[in-house]
């Protein structure tokens, strides 16, 4: 028995300062995402509306921060419990987590693995925030995230990515987030806003965006971000599969801009920076969880049907006559559908697992897995957020007055504005130059 020992001793892992500091850069570029998610949020809105829009991101990295430290992070990868749930006495306040202690399996200590996907909490229910702008009070808006990523988020991503949580056990593949992530913020976002109802106008006023170019600015940096979004959810870079979901990130996020920017132009008969913008987080969404599966060909199937498929569900709240302000909806819910269920179909076998989709001769079974994942999320963020929407409406109240809603809701909730116009037009400030003498004054004047 003792040579087995030796050998089992020399086979651990050991800590890799390499995967390490690739994993801590990785955490930052996902965080920078959050802000990113802001200014693509924030320059869709009116005027009246930018600050707050900027505000339910920011809010949620620091609400999401604590409750990631104190039991979140226990609740979605401790041990687990009935396939539903995790729990690990040690990790409640990170207290008794040593500094090189390994996340098992990986040549990374828990402490890097506990902050990266602390980044993904955070951002999750901050991507809900798009369908509720104009209308919620902000209060309201930090108890829901609150409440939402405790009894949704942290059992979702326990279900899907921790150690005995059943999607995990049957064998639904989600790279990075397209079930955990997006679909059960899409869903959450329907949910919601079956609850609290349409914004003052709806299909009556013009809710244009107010700055494309901070649209294109915040998708910039979703799709710098989104890189280490993806591929460091690979943990490590030691066997090629996180280089392929980089490049895979890179080419579907790039097809997708160009199938909705082809389908805009033929439906619409313009090329748009919006649909520009929208296309390449269509993409982004989509290749997420398929993109440790599929081959580069792939990928670019991946990004056209998002792309697509994304600009044309956008529409349907008019048809269907839900107020999905900035289409949550339809980029994120169907985005994630679209490539969760396209690993079914697109797998190669030869990326993260040798699992094959149909068109690779492996027929229906991880379709039919793929569904369980997908339609499992979608149904229970989208019950538990519309109950949460519902139990915070009738105590505190998740709208602000009609009057606010109309007047702005920036001044009434966080007393400021986005812009401030008053000095413009390069007016003569005489608290900055002294004034001309009254003999001067007198002359310029005639």
């Amino acid at each position: 028995m003792a040579p087995a020992a030796i050998t089992l001793a020399a086979e651990a892992p050991t800590l890799s300062a390499a995967n390490t500091g690739f994993m801590l850069i990785c955490s930052a570029l996902v965080l920078i995402m959050t802000p990113g998610l802001a200014f693509f949020y924030g320059g869709m809105v009116r005027v009246k509306s930018t600050l707050n829009m900027l505000m339910m991101s920011f809010i949620s990295i620091g609400i999401v921060t604590i409750l990631w430290v104190l039991y979140g992070f226990s609740m979605a990868f401790g041990t687990d419990s009935g396939s539903i749930i995790g729990w690990n006495s040690d990790w409640v306040g990170l207290s008794n987590i040593g500094l090189t202690e390994l996340w098992d399996g990986y040549t990374i200590p828990i402490f890097v693995f506990m902050i990266f996907q602390m980044m993904f909490a955070i951002i999750t229910p901050a991507l809900i925030s798009g369908a509720l702008a104009d209308r919620v009070k902000f209060t309201a808006w930090a108890l829901f995230v609150a409440l939402w990523a405790t009894l949704v988020y942290f059992p979702v991503a326990h279900w899907v990515w921790g150690a005995g949580g059943w999607a995990f056990e049957l064998g639904v593949i989600d790279f990075a987030g397209g079930t955990a992530v997006h679909i059960n913020a899409g869903a959450a976002a329907l949910g919601v806003i079956l609850v609290i109802g349409k914004r003052v106008g709806f299909k009556k006023d013009p809710m244009r965006p107010h700055s494309l170019p901070l649209v294109m600015l915040g998708a910039g940096l979703l799709w710098f971000g989104w890189f280490g979004f993806n591929a460091g959810s690979w943990l490590g870079n030691d066997d090629g599969v996180g280089a392929l979901m980089f490049v895979n990130t890179q080419i579907a996020t790039a097809a997708a801009m160009l199938a909705w920017l082809i389908y805009e132009k033929i439906r619409h008969g313009a090329f748009t920076t919006l649909g520009a913008a929208s296309g390449a987080v269509a993409g982004l969404v989509a290749i997420t969880p398929s993109g440790g599966a599929v081959s580069p060909l792939g990928a670019i199937a991946v990004g056209v049907v998002a792309g697509v498929l994304c600009a044309m569900a956008v529409g349907l709240k008019y048809k269907l006559g839900y107020d999905d302000s900035l289409d949550v909806v339809g980029v994120h819910l169907v985005g994630g559908v679209v490539g969760s269920l396209l690993v079914g179909l697109l797998a190669s076998g030869k990326g993260q697992s040798e699992v094959e989709g149909l068109f690779y001769g492996g027929g229906l079974d991880q379709f039919w897995k793929q569904c369980a994942g997908v339609f499992a999320v979608l149904a229970y963020s989208l019950i538990a957020s519309a109950i949460l929407a519902f139990l915070i409406d009738k105590t505190i109240g998740m709208r602000v007055p009609e009057d606010v809603e109309v007047a702005g809701i920036d001044q009434a909730e966080h007393a400021e504005t986005a812009y401030d116009f008053s000095g413009a037009g390069g007016g003569y400030d005489r608290g900055a130059v002294p004034a001309p003498p009254a003999s001067e004054s007198k002359k310029v004047d005639a």
